[in-house]
């Protein structure tokens, strides 16, 4: 039985006028073991891309062994299909409605089915999302997940058309992306990866998707827990300002959130296994007088339904100013990871449109940034696209040339953020 805690470090005091207050709450889930699939195990769909794009034999080859790689890691008992996507997505196992439950023979099966294709057409995300939908809806109690592969850009849908598809899949079942080469987009990826409580990243050589598969399937069937999410409080006169994941990666669930009642709204999380995640609540409250205190906010845990944790964001008001302007160090971390995701962010769009001037400016911030931090994984690919001079001031020159490679790993492992330990 999987078990919840979450505790929630802040700063409570504010200073003469201060409106803003500021919480990082930290979830962790511990006591994930074996699981059998049944009602409430899990349920997964590989959509692969199946265009003419896909058709150099290497890469249609990696394909095949990456869908050998995933499907070997699904659990007996766990229903699964595979898809394969062109202008049109083919469910090409089971050819039968619903999904087949997995064994060694059924897991031979939809191999050799995957084996049997080949590439052609062309490329319609929308309609393979809808496609695995139409098999996962069913399985309500289950935990719904997909893996997405493609290599290319949503060229035979209109982007309305995709956006559709993205909501109807929303609640329906968790997307991790995949994007194979440097042909397709980073930020239509993400889009459709942060809409379905996924991941998405980069897969720059064919030969590597055979592992990142069969790591995605594991860490997919690793997930024991489908329904958890924060529910965040807040009293009259103050609002939620954002509510974002910081670690391990950013994203932002503030418009993902589901109104309660009027001062009261859950914001989903997807499912779980044993794992570690990190939340930024930001309260925005009416200023009071100094030496007035109140709960600015309550942040639960809701575990299937049920509250297992909760913890409330204070606000006081001093006129001490050491301890209005002293920052929580796990606050001041976090924040500092999402203006690290942010400069990348800026720094890549103004290099795209030529204004250089912006550019260095922002992915010089973005290595002071990492640099600061210790993320030196982000920094070192921050280093693939500029020439870093000196890091903690920032001080950066652009190249001339850039391989596609090295500016679409940046831009697609822009959010991860590091972790900042309990100890530290």
């Amino acid at each position: 039985m999987i078990a919840f805690a979450a505790t929630t470090d802040q700063n409570e005091y504010l200073p003469t006028g201060g409106s803003r207050v500021d919480a990082i709450v930290t979830v962790t889930a511990t006591g994930a073991g074996p699981r059998s699939a049944g009602a409430d195990g899990a349920a997964v769909v590989l959509v692969l891309d199946g265009s003419g794009s896909m058709q150099p034999r290497k890469k249609w080859t990696a394909l095949k062994k990456a869908a050998r790689a995933a499907i070997s890691q699904i659990r007996d008992d766990v229903p699964f299909g595979v898809v394969i996507g062109s202008e049109e997505a083919q469910v090409i196992y089971p050819r039968t409605a619903g999904l087949a439950k997995a064994s060694n023979a059924t897991r031979a099966e939809a191999i050799a089915a995957v084996d049997n294709e080949r590439p052609g057409g062309g490329t319609a995300i929308g309609r393979w999302l809808l496609a695995a939908c139409d098999r996962l809806a069913p399985y309500e109690r289950s935990i719904r997940h997909v893996i997405l592969l493609t290599d290319g850009q949503d060229q035979h849908e209109t982007p309305d058309e995709l956006a559709a598809a993205v909501s109807a899949c929303a609640g329906v079942f968790q997307c991790d992306c995949r994007g194979v080469g440097t042909d397709w987009r980073v930020d239509e990826l993400r889009s459709i990866a942060s809409a379905l409580l996924g991941t998405v990243d980069i897969v720059a050589e064919p030969d590597d998707m055979p592992a990142d598969f069969e790591a995605m399937m594991r860490r997919a069937m690793g997930k024991q827990t489908a329904d958890v999410r924060l529910r965040v409080w807040t009293p009259r006169g103050a609002t939620v300002s954002f509510v974002k994941q910081v670690s391990p990666a950013v994203d932002d669930l503030t418009t993902k959130g589901v109104a309660v009642d009027d001062r009261t709204s859950d914001f989903p999380t997807g499912a779980w296994g044993d794992e570690v995640r990190e939340y930024h609540v930001s309260v925005a409250v009416p200023p009071q007088q100094v030496g007035d205190e109140m709960a600015a906010g309550r942040v639960s845990l809701i575990v299937d339904g049920h509250a297992v944790s909760q913890s409330l964001i204070k606000a006081i008001w001093t006129d001490d100013h050491a301890a209005s302007t002293r920052l929580n160090h796990r606050v001041a971390h976090y924040t500092g990871q999402v203006e690290l995701a942010e400069a990348i962010a800026d720094g890549l769009d103004a290099r795209s449109k030529g204004d250089v001037a912006t550019a260095a400016d922002r992915l010089g911030r973005a290595a002071q940034l990492a640099d600061a931090s210790g993320n030196s994984e982000t920094l070192r690919l921050i280093k693939g696209v500029v020439d870093v001079v000196d890091a903690p001031t920032g001080t950066v020159r652009l190249r001339p040339k850039v391989s596609a490679e090295d500016e679409m790993t940046l831009d697609a492992r822009s959010t991860r953020t590091i972790r900042l330990e309990r100890d530290s």
